[in-house]
Parts: structure tokens; C-alpha cells; sequence
């Protein structure tokens, strides 16, 4: 599980079970976008990892997703990865390695956290919480005990979201 914004300890947490091969969390980036922006530190964003298996390099993208939030620019992995889901689909690790010297970060670093499986645990432990949870595809959101799946279809759930954002937030202000 990927901290993903420097929240307040009281901020009310939405958990993103995504998965990084999927074109349907590359839809839902808008959304965690303006959510991040209208939200800021209110809300404790996170990226929780549900590979799915029919799709091959989804275990190894959330792997170097976590390597990147471990050397600071998690979300802009994320989402140059999910950008270009297509690349990922063709080219599978090499392409996780490349993003990562375009962004900047320890590309080295990249190819060795993807061979000595460092952040296996992490993943494995979100993906078993979410099937624990009922999660059964991505984009998922959790915020306040609620389960919203948006694999199956994105409409509304922003707005959904927002209302329960701003109901939890109203709540730990009164």
C-alpha cells in the first residue's frame, strides 16, 4: 500500500485499488486528480495494487509503482505508466525500467527492486485485502467503510466519492 498524499492524521482515507495495465483505471485518472486537487491534504489518498491476471506485467507494474513511491514521485509513476498502458502491454518490465529514467528516478534501482522482489509483500498484501474486501476488478474505491466499484462503469462515482468525502470531513469538524 502506496501513502499517496501528505495527509492531515485526521483525514479521512480513500483507498484506489487499481492496477496499472488496466485501461479502465487509466479513465478513472481524472478523477483521482480532481479529487487530489480538490481535496489536498483533507484527504489521504492511496493506492492500493489488485493485479488482475489476464493482464501479464500488472504484478511487476505494481512492484516498481511501489519502487516509485519509495524514491518520492509515486503518483507521477502512476501515472505516466497508466498513460501509456499500451507501451506496458508490448514491452512488459523494460518499459517499467524506461518510464522510470524518464521521470528522472534510479532506473538501476527500478531493474533491481523488479529482480530481488522487494516490495512482493506490499503487493501480495493489498491484492489479499481486496479480495477479502470484496474487491473483484479496478479502478475500486473504499472511502468510509464504502465499497464503489468503478470497473464496471465510472459514472457517478466521483461525485460519490465527494459526497462521502465531504459528509466524513463535516463530521470530524463538528
Amino acid at each position: 500500500m502506496s501513502d499517496s498524499s501528505p495527509a492531515r492524521p485526521d483525514a479521512p482515507v480513500l483507498d484506489v485499488w487499481c492496477e496499472l495495465q488496466c485501461p479502465d483505471c487509466r479513465t478513472a485518472l481524472d478523477d483521482v486528480r480532481a479529487l487530489r486537487a480538490r481535496y489536498g491534504d483533507r484527504l489521504e489518498l492511496r493506492l492500493r495494487h489488485f493485479p488482475l491476471e489476464k493482464h501479464k506485467h500488472a504484478f511487476a507494474a505494481a512492484q516498481a509503482a511501489e519502487e516509485a513511491f519509495a524514491q518520492g514521485q509515486g503518483w507521477p509513476y502512476v501515472e505516466a505508466v497508466l498513460g501509456r498502458v499500451e507501451e506496458l502491454d508490448r514491452e512488459g518490465e523494460p518499459f517499467l525500467v524506461e518510464v522510470a529514467g524518464e521521470l528522472g528516478l534510479d532506473a538501476e534501482e527500478f531493474d533491481t527492486a523488479l529482480i530481488d522482489g522487494r516490495h512482493i509483500l506490499i503487493v501480495d498484501a493489498d491484492q489479499a485485502e481486496g479480495k477479502a474486501i470484496g474487491v473483484t476488478g479496478t479502478p475500486t474505491y473504499v472511502i468510509g467503510g464504502e465499497r464503489l466499484d468503478g470497473g464496471k462503469s465510472q459514472e457517478g462515482l466521483r461525485e460519490r466519492i465527494e459526497e462521502t468525502a465531504d459528509r466524513l470531513l463535516a463530521e470530524r469538524e463538528a
